[in-house]
Parts: C-alpha cells; structure tokens; sequence
C-alpha cells in the first residue's frame, strides 16, 4: 500500500515540524557567525549530528517498535531508565519549557517597552503559548492536518522571505573563525547536540509510524517504506533551513559583534531588514517553530507515558506535562540552557551508539554482549566528560578522561565504544568456545 502525495507531504511536514524548533533556530546562525571563514566544515559537522543522525534514528526507532524495545537491547533495567531520562530531558525537564522561553525571550522581550515587568510578561506569554499547545494536543487526530497544513508551510514561508531578502538587501562581511573553531567540523559536530534533535529522534520515530498506521499502513515494510521517505524529505529541508541560516550568521560574523547566542544575530539581520515590523516577522517565527516541536513533544510523551503508567490516561498525562512544563519555562532561559549542557554532553553519545547499533543490527546479531558492553562504555565516559566540563572535581576520572584520544573535541567517548565493541567480541568468543566445551563433555 502506497500512501497519496498528499497524506506523504502532511507526514513529511509534521516531521520537519517535529525536529524544528528553539535551537534550530538560534544555533545555526551562531555558528556561522562564529565559524566565520570556517563555516562550510562547521556546517558539515553541524549536519550530521542534527539532520544525518536525527533521520536514521527515526528510521531505527520505527524498525523496533519504539525507543524502549532499542533500549531493551542493551537490557530490561538499562531501557526503563535511558528510555525515562531521554522522555524527560527532551519533555518537560528541558526540551518543552525551553521551546517556550526561548520565543519570548529571543523575540518579544527585547521589543517590550522600557521599565516592563519581564516576568511578568513571561507569564503571560508562556501562559496563552501552553493553552495553544493544550489545545492542540487534547486532538491528537488532527495533529497532523492543523501542523502539515497550516503551521508548518507558515513557517517555511517566512524564513524563506527572510532569507530572500538577505540575499538582496543584507550586509555582508565575513570574519575569520573564533578561536573555538580551529577544528571547525568537530565543533560544528557537537554543535549539533545543542538542537537535541538526535534524542528527540528516539522519541519522534514511534509517532511517525503511529502515524502512519492511522493512515492504514499496517504492514510493517510499508511503515518502514514511508518512515525512510518522510524521514530524507523532512531532512531535506532541515538541512535546507540551516544553510540558509548558516549562510546569514557567516555573512554577518564581520557586521556584527558575536554575542551568547544566535537570536541576536537574527534580531539584528531582521531589524536592518524590515526594520520595526521585524519584530513582528521574528516573532511569528519564533513563536511558530517551537508550537509546533512543543506540541509534538507533548502528545509523543503522552502517549507513551499512558502505556507505561496506566494510572493516567492520555490526556492526565497532557495536562500534568503542560503544567509542569510551563513552571519550569518561568525559571528563564538561562537557567534552563545552564541545565542542557551537561545533560546533553551525557545523553548524546549513548544516543548515537544506540542508533548506529541499531541501524548495524543484524551485524551484531548473534552478539548478545556488543549492545550492553557498548552503551556501558560510552555511557560511562560520557558521564565522566559531562561532570568534568561542568566543573565537578573527578580526580584520576577526569585525568583518565583527559588522556583519551579527541578529549578536546569532545569525541573521548569514540575510543571508548571502539575498545568495548573489540572486547565484546573477545568475551563472546570465549563465551562459546565454554558452551562448546561443555556441550562435548
């Protein structure tokens, strides 16, 4: 069974809205104004870790039925946990009350007249943003018509005005690269986490195929099928947005002084733009990319929530996310990204290696050892590093993280997974050369 154009663009759509939200938005920018010169293998890097490696993790997640059946892989008690951490990092402990405060605070707090109460303002906003949200998700139905039909094309629009209209009209000076970017592709390749769209692909890749079966795909090769094309053609366009995005922050790396983060490069190219009225055109974008990934977040969480905890149904589980989402959202965007470093730096890494495992399933097949030994290793490395970078004292830990190979880069967990999968195989050689022993005696 083959779905019509229609139906494959709305899913398509929904995806694309799915991944594109608050970092999406304000990372690329920052990187090509920080990158500069360097910004084409910063961009390659940056490609990877938030288009490459999102659409093969929904395309994995899909092929095992959901993230806890991935999970399980490595082990029953492994998967409730990671499965739990990876809802709630990307939900309401970080990723949902974030997609709120960051289109306030990027977009509509800067433009509020002098001597206002920002908090609240914030209350306000964050308040009539969660109500839209609540009443989107209370139809999970007509998810995927109001977000591939109006939301989604919406905001394609407008970046695509913006984008035209700096070609013509924007001004240009491209800087050498900051110091930071002296290796620019692996810095573009971490850079990448900040938009968690990895993670959230482990999330993401159930409500596709979920999906997909309301439109009667039951068949698992025809989810599959569609999953790939919805998965390249969503990832088309996200890599689409984040050159034109890149493009503008490497044009205007030698125009404007580079500050904490890329709303305010993006404030500024709207504002000699369009002038006044681009605060309303900066707004809508903002406000428009992260409804839609909040309201995806929401209902996937929910979802998955009222199968593992029947205490509360679907819609329990909406209203108590929303709610715990939009008192988090109110401790402010800094505090909140304060948080998503570490969190990220440690998750990220178990993220991947399960999505590469995944992808190379039937490689490791008859390995029982590869998925536990693997995920361990990284998982551990990952913790250390995180701690580390945020300033906790580790003693022979950190120095041990310290001597493995692309510590700088942020890559210490690669040698890690390469040492384990060596071992693994070691261990199940062994393993089986005893049970053949014993079976012959």
């Amino acid at each position: 069974m083959n779905l019509s154009r229609r139906k494959m663009l709305l899913v398509s759509f929904m995806l694309f809205s799915l991944f594109f939200g608050a970092g999406n938005l304000i990372f690329p920018p920052f990187l090509g104004q920080n990158a500069g010169a360097a910004a084409v293998p910063a961009l390659l890097g940056f490609l990877l870790t938030a288009v490459v490696l999102p659409v093969l993790g929904v395309i994995v997640v899909a092929r095992f039925n959901g993230l806890d059946c991935l999970a399980n892989q490595v082990g029953k008690k492994f998967s409730v946990v990671f499965t739990i951490l990876i809802y709630l990092s990307i939900g309401p402990g970080l990723g949902i009350p974030r997609a709120a405060s960051v289109p306030f605070e990027m977009a509509v707090a800067p433009y509020l007249p002098a001597g206002s109460d920002i908090k609240l303002f914030m209350v306000l906003y964050s308040f009539v943003f969660f109500l839209l949200a609540f009443w989107l998700c209370m139809n999970p139905g007509k998810l995927v018509k109001r977000i591939g039909s109006f939301l989604t094309p919406s905001l394609l629009c407008l970046l695509s005005i913006l984008f035209f209209s700096f070609l013509f009209r924007g001004k240009i000076d491209v800087a050498a690269p900051q110091a930071a970017y002296e290796m620019p592709f692996f810095k573009g390749f971490s850079e990448g986490y900040q938009t968690m769209d990895t993670i959230a692909a482990l999330n993401f890749g159930l409500v596709i195929a979920i999906t997909l079966d309301s439109f009667g795909l039951k068949e698992k090769k025809d989810v599959m099928k569609h999953t790939v094309y919805a998965g390249v053609f969503a990832g088309s366009i996200l890599a689409l947005v984040y050159i034109m995005l890149t493009y503008m922050g490497m044009c205007s790396s030698g125009v404007y002084a580079v500050q904490e983060n890329g709303a305010w490069t993006l404030r500024h190219i709207v504002s000699q733009l369009f002038g006044e009225f681009g605060a309303i055109i900066l707004a809508a974008i903002f406000s428009l990319a992260c409804l839609t990934t909040c309201v995806g977040l929401i209902n996937s969480i929910s979802q998955f929530f009222s199968k593992q905890f029947k205490f509360f149904g679907y819609r329990q589980w909406v209203i108590a996310i929303t709610v715990f989402s939009f008192l988090v959202c109110n401790l402010g965007l800094n505090a909140i990204l304060s948080l998503s470093i570490p969190v990220l730096d440690a998750i990220y890494p178990v993220s991947i290696v399960l999505i590469l495992l995944g992808l190379s399933h039937q490689v490791w097949a008859s390995n029982r050892y590869v998925y536990p030994m693997v995920v361990t290793g990284v998982s551990c490395i990952s913790v250390i590093y995180a701690l580390d970078n945020a300033g906790v004292p580790l003693g022979f830990l950190s120095d041990l993280c310290h001597s493995l190979p692309l510590y700088d880069a942020g890559f210490c967990w690669v040698s890690a997974a390469l040492v384990m999968l060596i071992l693994s195989f070691a261990v199940n050689a062994v393993t089986n050369s005893r049970s053949a022993a014993c079976s012959e005696s």
